[in-house]
Order: C-alpha cells, then structure tokens, then sequence
C-alpha cells in the first residue's frame, strides 16, 4: 500500500499494476463511502492509458453493474463517470459495448440524480462514435427524442444531439418515426450556437431518406429557419443548415419551397464571400464543406425551370470560381458541374 492516506475523498492506491485490482476489489466491500473513494482513485487512475487499458481488459467491467442499482446517488453517478472516462477511448468503448452493461446503463436515463444522468448521456455519446454503439443505441432513439423535449440543461441538450446525430447517420427511421424534424425543428432557433450546430446536423442525417426530405417540406417552420441559419455566424451551424437544403432539394416540392423562400441570393452570397487565407486547417475544412453542400443544393436548384433562370444570370460569379487559381479542386469540380446543369439544353 502506499503511504498514509491524506485526501479523505479517495481510496488509499496500491503501486504498479496491483492498484486496479485492488481499488475493484473496494467496490465490493459494504459502505457507501468506501465505494465512492475507491470509484473516485479509479477516476484518477484511468486517466493514464495503461491502467485505462488495464481496467477494459482484466474482466472488472461486470463489477460495475451492481453500482447502478446503488442506494447512494453520488455512487451511481461516480461509477457513470468512470464509464465515461473508460469510453474516451476506442477499446474501452468496444469494451463496454461487449459487455452486459448497456442495459441497466440505459435505464439510469430516469435516475433521480442529474449527474448521473448527464454521465449517462456522455457515455451514450462516445458509445455512438462507434457504428457498432449507433446501432446499439438505434432501439433508444424514441426515449432519446422523447428526453430531448423535456432535458434543460445545454450540455445534456448537446450530448443528446450528438447521439441522434450517430444513430440517425446509420439508421434515419428512428427519428424520423419519432417525431424527430417537428422535434429538431424546436431547437435549430436556440440561443446556444453549439445546440444550433448539433440540432442541424442531426436534421441533416434525417433529410437523407426521401421520407425525411417529405418531412422537413411539410413542416411550415423548418426550411424558413434553416435558410435563416445560412447566415448565422458558426460556419458549421451554416454548413450543417446547407446540407439539410442540398439534401431537401433533390426532390420537387423542396426545391419549390426553397425558391418560394428565395434562397438562391443567399447560397451565390456564400460563395462570393472572401476569407482569410490564414484560416487555421479545422476552420478550411468546414468552409469547404459549407461550400461543397451550397454548390450541390444549386446544382439541384438548377433543374427546376425558375432556378435555372435565376441562375443563368449567376453564371459569371460562378465561372469565376470555377477558374480561381487557389480553389480546391474538389470545389472546382462541383461548380463545374453546376454551371453543366445550368447551361444544359435539351
């Protein structure tokens, strides 16, 4: 054992590679106490990647499990946390994924306790990463869309998002089946640019399927404040609300709306505005992105007869960058592909 214990909030640690073993073997002893100062060492410990490795890997997982069902509120959200930090990397998630825990994980998404909620959520989100965790977490998406109407708390709100977003990546008929536009809809308008982001890429991943395209039409408010979000000041809450249009267009109804809603100024505008050329790496590849989703919505614009007139008259600005020395070749080749669209004759 090590020295003397002075934090009375932790377990006392063994050395090397006998600490985890030990520190598990804590939380089987009686007392509340005990448990929460053995959980909270472990909290410590899996910080470093080989005890991380050491706590996946040596069969302590099941231990856990008993934990939730703790009477004490601090013990359940403690041992939460510690499944949070065992899921910041891949094995750990492949782990927890494997084992028997994600159902009585699950059903913590109603503890009475918000930390042990939140940690839930933080889990469920790194479980998501993972196509295998999406797909697990598919048959939860109703409860998730159900939680996302009544949880106030911006994290909580993002950690959701976040979920949806993995889960309806892989499977979009959950969401959609769970009132999930109507639902997304609500939180694209929020003040939080981190929920704005998050809400529309998870519309984004619903607008994939032609139902969900059907859906994001038929709902009177969704288009007006996605066009609305093209000119908000996060590039990715723009690129995110530009992917719902690009994918909403590709049928009749969503390209009629969107020119009803006059978006074609506002997507040329975009591609007209200048940006700096010190731009760090993370900020060009969401400006790409935005791009890219804003020349493939006029593209599909350009097949409708008004969109093509409106673009006819567009044609230099986009020849223009279409010719630009510095322009990515990927966005040189869909504007070459818009301006084929827009100059096609029958």
């Amino acid at each position: 054992m090590a020295g003397a214990l002075t934090d009375p909030t932790r377990a006392p640690v063994a050395f090397g590679r006998r600490a985890v073993p030990q520190l598990f073997g804590e939380l089987q002893r009686a007392g509340a106490a005990v448990r929460l100062r053995a959980l909270t060492s472990l909290c410590d410990l899996v910080h470093e990647p080989e005890r991380l490795h050491q706590a996946v890997t040596g069969g302590f997982l099941k231990q856990l499990k008993v934990l939730f069902r703790d009477e004490d509120p601090s013990v359940r959200a403690k041992t939460c946390e510690l499944l949070h930090l065992l899921t910041s990397h891949s094995i750990g998630r492949q782990a927890v994924l494997a084992s028997s825990l994600l159902p009585p994980l699950c059903q913590l998404l109603d503890d009475s306790s918000f930390s042990c909620r939140r940690n839930v959520h933080r889990v469920l989100s790194r479980l998501a990463l993972l196509p295998a965790g999406a797909e697990a977490l598919l048959s939860l998406v109703p409860k998730l869309m159900l939680k996302l109407t009544k949880e106030e708390d911006e994290e909580v709100q993002m950690l959701l998002l976040s979920t949806l977003t993995h889960c309806s990546r892989l499977d979009a008929l959950p969401g959609l089946a769970s009132d999930g536009v109507s639902l997304l809809g609500r939180k694209l308008s929020h003040r939080s640019s981190i929920i704005r982001r998050e809400a529309a890429a998870a519309m984004m991943a619903l607008s994939v399927p032609m139902d969900g395209k059907r859906q994001v039409c038929e709902d009177a408010e969704v288009l007006p404040v996605l066009v609305g979000l093209l000119q908000d000041k996060d590039v990715e809450v723009q690129a995110n609300a530009a992917g719902v249009i690009m994918n909403t267009v590709i049928i009749t109804t969503g390209k009629q709306r969107c020119l009803d809603l006059d978006v074609l100024p506002v997507l040329l505008g975009l591609l007209s505005e200048k940006h700096r050329d010190d731009d760090e790496e993370e900020m060009k590849k969401r400006r790409k992105a935005l791009i890219m989703y804003v020349l493939r919505a006029l593209t599909s614009l350009a097949e409708a007869p008004n969109g093509r007139r409106l673009l006819l008259e567009q044609l230099p600005l986009l020849e223009k960058k279409a010719e630009a020395a510095e322009v990515d070749q990927d966005i040189r080749r869909a504007t070459q592909t818009a301006i084929q669209v827009i100059t096609w004759t029958p």
